[in-house]
């Protein structure tokens, strides 16, 4: 694993099966952070794993009044949707970094093992 560490200030968070990746874009030079993504691509590739990009997704947040467009991320030559939440360990994430869509999907999925309800 030594190897995908690299000097660009990355975070590799992995779960089971699970990766994530959480990178800083500074001065608008997106660079760095697209020749991680391909870093990490190369890396699964060498280690016979498979990165399924049907299920990856980008987040972007950026908390600028002028936020520029982005081109899209392409993994593989598959390009990974853009979107504004995801659920990452079990709790929404959304790009605003507000409770507001957690709270939401947590509310519509309903009384459940993990809500208690008190009164008579």
């Amino acid at each position: 694993m030594g190897s995908l560490l690299s000097l660009v200030p990355l975070k590799l968070l992995k779960f089971a099966d699970d990766t994530t990746v959480i990178g800083l874009i500074q001065d608008g030079d997106e660079s760095a952070y697209r020749q991680e993504i391909e870093q990490l691509a190369a890396w699964c590739s060498r280690n016979n794993l498979e990165l399924n990009t049907l299920k990856t997704v980008e987040m972007i947040v950026d908390f600028r009044r002028n936020t520029p467009a982005l081109p899209p991320l392409t993994i593989m030559n598959s390009t990974v949707p853009t979107v504004a939440s995801f659920r990452f360990l079990g709790t929404t994430i959304s790009q605003d970094l507000k409770w507001d869509t957690h709270i939401d999907a947590t509310i519509k999925k309903g009384p459940n093992k993990d809500c208690t309800s008190f009164g008579s």
